[in-house]
C-alpha cells in the first residue's frame, strides 16, 4: 500500500513542483510588494521552471505575459511587443534558406565532402566545425551562422552514424561507437522495464539514421531513437552545444561581431568623444587570441565531458588509417559519388547562400563604409534579418523547374512551416519580454548599484566581480539589454576609482556573450536546443565550464597584452578627473 501511494505521488511529483515553487518565492511579491521583487518573483520563477522542465519551456517562456501586467511591471500590450522582434524576422529567412537546402539534399552534399575531408573521427570534426562556425560568427550575427551550420552538423551526424550501421557487426573505435556497450544498455534498459513497467520510458532524442532516398528530418521535428547507444548520444550533445558556444565565442572577435560590442562602442563615442582606442583593428588584436584560446580550452572540454578522457588521438592525426576506419570512409565516399552532379535547384540554394553571407559581410564591416550606406536611410534601417528576408522571399517565387513542367516554387509554405522551430520563436521572446520587464521594474538598475561598494577593493578584483555578476546576469537576461543595464553603472565607477574605464568597460562587454547555460540565455543557444539532442542540464553542465573558461581568459588578456594595446596602466585624458573613490570620505 506505501509503496503504491508512493508510486502514485512520484507520477504527480511535476504537479507538486509546479505549486511548490510559486509557493516557495511567494513572500518577494507579498511581504516586499516593490517592483524590483515583482520582477524577481517572475524572474526566478521562470528560471526555476527552465531547468526543472516541470512546464514547456516554450510556455514558461509566456510567464511575462500573464504575470508583469498583474504586477504593474508593464502593459500587456508592451509585453506582447517583445515576443516579436528583428531576430524573428532573421530567424524566417534563415529557416527558408534552411527549407530550400534541406528539400533539395544541398546539406547531404555539403555534409558529405565535410566527413570525407575531415575524417570520421568524432573529436576532429567537433573542433572542425566549432572553428567554422566560430569564424562565421565574426562576420554575421550569432544566430545567423549557428541557423546555417546546424543543418550541415545534422546531416554529418546521420552520415556518420549510417557508415556504422553498414558495418554493425564490427567495432569502430574512431566513432567511438562500441556495439558491445549498445547491447549492454539494451539490456540494462529491458531488465529496468520489467522491474518497473509503469514506469516512464526512456528515449535518446539522437538521430535517426535515413536511407540516400528519404529526406533528411527537419529541425525541431527530431523523434527519439531509442536503439541509440549512449556514446551515439554523447557524440550528438558534444557536437551541438559546441556550435552554440563557437558561435558567442567568435562573435566577440570583431566590434561587428555580436551587438554588445557594438553597443559598448556606439555608448563610449557617445560618452567619451574624444576616446580614439577603439577601432576595429586593435580590437581584433585584442580578442583574437581570446577567441582561440576559448575555442581550443572548450572543444577539450566537451569533448572530456560527453566523449572521455582518451586523447590519444592527437597523437594519430595524419597517421595510418586502420581498415575499419578505411571501410567507413569508403562507404561516405560512395554515397558521395551515389548524389551525382548538382541539380539546378541545388545550384540556386548554393548561389543565395553565397550571396547571403556575402551581402552580411559588406553590410556593414565597421572599418569601411558598407552597401548599407548607398541608402538615404540612416544607418541601423537596414539589418540582417532584412536581408535575410529578402532572399528568402525568392525561394516562393524562383519555379524550381523549367517551363516544361507546372509552376511549383522552391519551396512552398507546407515545407516552410515543417522546419520553422515555433518553440525557439517563443522560447526567445520571453527571453526578451523578461529583460524589458527586469528594466522596467528597476530590477537590473538595483542588482547594477550593488557594485557599488566594489570601489574599495583591488582593480583585478573589482573587475573580476564585475564580470563574474555580468556573466551571471545575461544568463537570464538578453545580452543587449544586460550591457545597456551595466555600462552607465561601470563607467562613472572607473571614474571614481580614477582607473581607465576601458579597464572596466572592455571585459564586462566581453563577458556579456558569455551565456552559455541555458537554452533561453541567447538564440544560438535556443536554435540548437531546438533539434533535440541535447537537454536542459546538459547545457547547464558544459555552460558552467566554458564560463569558467572564458572569464579566466578575458581577465588574462586584460591583465597582459591589453595594457599596452590600450594603455590600461595609466587615466586617460579623454575621461574626465574625478576624486579618487574614498568610502571613508564625509
Amino acid at each position: 500500500m506505501l509503496k503504491k501511494l508512493s508510486k502514485g505521488l512520484w507520477n504527480y511529483h511535476t504537479v507538486g513542483l509546479v505549486i511548490f515553487i510559486p509557493l516557495l518565492l511567494l513572500p518577494l511579491p507579498l511581504v516586499i510588494g516593490t517592483l524590483e521583487a515583482k520582477c524577481a518573483f517572475v524572474l526566478l520563477l521562470m528560471a526555476m521552471y527552465w531547468v526543472t522542465e516541470v512546464i514547456p519551456l516554450s510556455m514558461t517562456a509566456m510567464l511575462p505575459a500573464i504575470l508583469f501586467p498583474m504586477f504593474g511591471i508593464m502593459k500587456s500590450s508592451s509585453v506582447a511587443k517583445e515576443y516579436f522582434k528583428d531576430f524573428h524576422i532573421l530567424l524566417v529567412g534563415i529557416i527558408c534558406l534552411a527549407t530550400s537546402i534541406e528539400k533539395w539534399g544541398l546539406h547531404r552534399r555539403i555534409a558529405l565532402r565535410l566527413v570525407t575531408m575531415v575524417g570520421v573521427n568524432p573529436a576532429w570534426l567537433i573542433l572542425g566545425f566549432m572553428s567554422g562556425c566560430a569564424f562565421l560568427s565574426m562576420w554575421v550575427q550569432n544566430t545567423s551562422a549557428v541557423a546555417m551550420v546546424m543543418p550541415i552538423v545534422e546531416a554529418v551526424l546521420q552520415q556518420i552514424l549510417k557508415a556504422k550501421e553498414e558495418y554493425s557487426g564490427e567495432d569502430n573505435p574512431n566513432l567511438q561507437l562500441d556495439e558491445d556497450d549498445c547491447h549492454a544498455e539494451k539490456n540494462k534498459e529491458a531488465m529496468s522495464n520489467e522491474k518497473n513497467p509503469d514506469g516512464p520510458e526512456e528515449s535518446y532524442t539522437c538521430v535517426q539514421i535515413q536511407t540516400v532516398s528519404q529526406p533528411v528530418q527537419s529541425a525541431g521535428c527530431m523523434p527519439a531513437a531509442p536503439s541509440r547507444c549512449k556514446r551515439d548520444l554523447m557524440m550528438c550533445k558534444a557536437m551541438c552545444i559546441g556550435i552554440a558556444y563557437s558561435s558567442s565565442i567568435g562573435g566577440i572577435t570583431t566590434l561587428p561581431g555580436t551587438s554588445p560590442n557594438l553597443i559598448f562602442s556606439e555608448y563610449l563615442h557617445q560618452m567619451y568623444p574624444n576616446c580614439d582606442s577603439i577601432n576595429f583593428g586593435n580590437w581584433l588584436l585584442l580578442c583574437l587570441p581570446i577567441s582561440i584560446i576559448m575555442l581550443l580550452l572548450t572543444w577539450i572540454w566537451l569533448y572530456w565531458l560527453f566523449i572521455g578522457s582518451d586523447f590519444s588521438f592527437l597523437c594519430r592525426r595524419g597517421g595510418e588509417h586502420t581498415e575499419k576506419e578505411k571501410a567507413a570512409k569508403k562507404v561516405l565516399d560512395e554515397e558521395y559519388k551515389s548524389l551525382g552532379p548538382m541539380s539546378s535547384q541545388e545550384i540556386f540554394t548554393a548561389v543565395v547562400f553565397v550571396v547571403m553571407v556575402l551581402l552580411w559581410l559588406t553590410r556593414a564591416p565597421g572599418f569601411v563604409p558598407g552597401w548599407a550606406s548607398l541608402f538615404p536611410q540612416p544607418s541601423g534601417y537596414i539589418t540582417d534579418a532584412t536581408v535575410a528576408l529578402l532572399l528568402g522571399f525568392l525561394f516562393f517565387m524562383v519555379p524550381a523547374y523549367g517551363p516544361s513542367r507546372k509552376y511549383e516554387a522552391m519551396i512552398s509554405w507546407t515545407d516552410f512551416q515543417a522546419s520553422m522551430p515555433w518553440k525557439v520563436a517563443l522560447l526567445v521572446g520571453g527571453g526578451f519580454a523578461l529583460a524589458e520587464g527586469t528594466k522596467e521594474s528597476g530590477l537590473s538598475l538595483w542588482v547594477a548599484e550593488l557594485l557599488t561598494p566594489l570601489g574599495e577593493l583591488p582593480v583585478l578584483a573589482t573587475i573580476s566581480i564585475a564580470c563574474i555578476i555580468v556573466t551571471t546576469v545575461t544568463e537570464v537576461a538578453s545580452n543587449a539589454a544586460t550591457i545597456t543595464i551595466f555600462l552607465p553603472i561601470l563607467s562613472p565607477l572607473a571614474e571614481a576609482i580614477h582607473v581607465n574605464p576601458l579597464f572596466v568597460l572592455i571585459p564586462t562587454t566581453l563577458c556579456t556573450s558569455f551565456s552559455f547555460l541555458l537554452p533561453v540565455s541567447n538564440p544560438p543557444n535556443a536554435v540548437v536546443f531546438s533539434y533535440g539532442h541535447i537537454t536542459i542540464m546538459d547545457m547547464v553542465k558544459a555552460g558552467l565550464g566554458v564560463n569558467l573558461i572564458g572569464v579566466l581568459a578575458v581577465l588574462l588578456a586584460v591583465a597582459t597584452w591589453g595594457v599596452p594595446l590600450f594603455s590600461l596602466d595609466a587615466y586617460p585624458h579623454w575621461a574626465p578627473v574625478l576624486p579618487v573613490f574614498n568610502s571613508t570620505a564625509p
